[in-house]
């Protein structure tokens, strides 16, 4: 059996042709034309005024937090279910995260306990620099009860849409939330450049000003003169070419993971004391990627433990994970603050993570149920 992997890159002969013309162009060095189009492309997909393509989206986060004003002396406040890179950006600018928790339903943050976060910490005296959202696994976090809140207390959102590309709430997409916003393209996203990603923003002195910074901060002089410590954060032109591709397969690739969902859906309902994660929540997936698909153990019901099916599955040769382990758990932020309910703890103990590419077989899939069934002792 060949191994079926979480979420493989979904790679075509269009994307070689992007990637050949910028071979051919001369373009090889960092910048250059595919770039420019890559980020007007992007900036409309999106629906915001201004984009600017970096080497990663941590690339993106640090450069927003330092202009959004994070520094030694404030605090953000984020997520604590999310991948290292949202809290690490954090680090990078010298302030310090506090965390919040998740609703358990679907594992965004929960906006009631992140206002909550918020008043603590104003009452408290505390310098709030920026809140972090993430749309994790390619659903966008509950912005109508979060942002009109923060705004009324003057705190800047910035959104970290590294997963959810192509998602969308209330009519807005994943990107347009908030001062600012990133989006990821590492080589399992919804879409890819190998390595790379996107700051999104209506703000174009933001967008300016981050490019400066990410281009080491380079006065605009006819020579190498710098007033203040700059990054090496843009993408090249070769990635961004590979990228447009990828754009133009975009709406098909999540249509794709949009089926494979359904068939998880469909291939686990049987199973007593499995869920997926987000299917007990008021909103079905229409406007989600389904970056990732996930299920969820209820252990008062399931013998099994998410480690354990994990490894069952790897053992049938089916790449599966855990859900994201919380940041306030992590031993890198131990001595961070954190409002914690026991939602994000709970996800992380029994959620399993399943093949979601969009370049996977129904047949795949149904390999992967097949041994789910199996391991969890129902029929295959």
């Amino acid at each position: 059996m060949t191994r079926i992997h979480l979420s493989k890159a979904d790679v075509t002969n269009i994307e070689e042709e992007y990637v050949l013309d910028a071979m051919r162009s001369g373009w090889i060095a960092p910048l250059g034309p595919h770039v420019d189009a890559f980020e007007m492309e992007m900036a409309e997909r999106i629906g915001v005024r201004g984009a600017l393509a970096l080497s990663s989206g941590t690339a993106g986060l640090h450069l927003a937090l330092l202009e959004l004003g994070a520094r030694p002396g404030r605090v953000v406040v984020l997520s604590s279910m999310t991948f290292a890179a949202s809290a690490n950006a954090v680090a990078y600018t010298g302030a310090s995260p506090v965390f919040v928790d998740s609703l358990i339903g679907h594992g965004n943050v929960d906006p009631d306990l992140l206002l909550s976060a918020v008043d603590t910490l104003i009452g408290e005296g505390t310098s709030v620099a920026a809140v972090m959202t993430v749309d994790l696994f390619g659903r966008c976090a509950d912005y109508g009860s979060i942002l009109d809140e923060l705004s009324a207390r003057q705190i800047p959102v910035l959104e970290d849409a590294a997963e959810a590309l192509g998602a969308s709430r209330a009519g807005r997409n994943a990107g347009s939330f908030g001062a600012a916003a990133v989006v990821s393209f590492n080589g399992n996203k919804i879409m890819t450049t190998s390595g790379g990603g996107m700051l999104l923003s209506d703000d174009l002195g933001l967008i300016q000003r981050c490019r400066y910074l990410s281009t080491q901060a380079r006065q605009p002089v006819p020579y190498y003169e710098h007033t203040e410590i700059g990054y090496n954060y843009r993408l090249s032109n070769i990635l961004a070419a590979l990228g447009r591709g990828q754009l133009t397969r975009l709406d098909a690739m999540i249509s794709r993971r949009r089926a494979i969902r359904r068939l998880y859906a469909d291939g686990l309902a049987g199973l007593p004391g499995v869920r997926l994660l987000g299917d007990n929540d008021d909103r079905d997936d229409a406007a989600d990627n389904c970056w990732l698909t996930s299920l969820v153990l209820d252990p008062s019901v399931v013998t099994i433990s998410a480690e354990s099916l994990i490894k069952s599955m790897a053992a049938a040769d089916v790449e599966a994970r855990r859900l994201w382990k919380p940041m306030h758990l992590q031993p890198a932020f131990a001595d961070s603050r954190a409002f914690t309910s026991g939602a994000s703890e709970y996800l992380f103990d029994n959620g399993v993570t399943l093949p979601s590419g969009s370049a996977l077989t129904d047949s795949e899939i149904a390999s992967v149920i097949a041994v789910i069934h199996a391991a969890l002792g129902g029929a295959s």
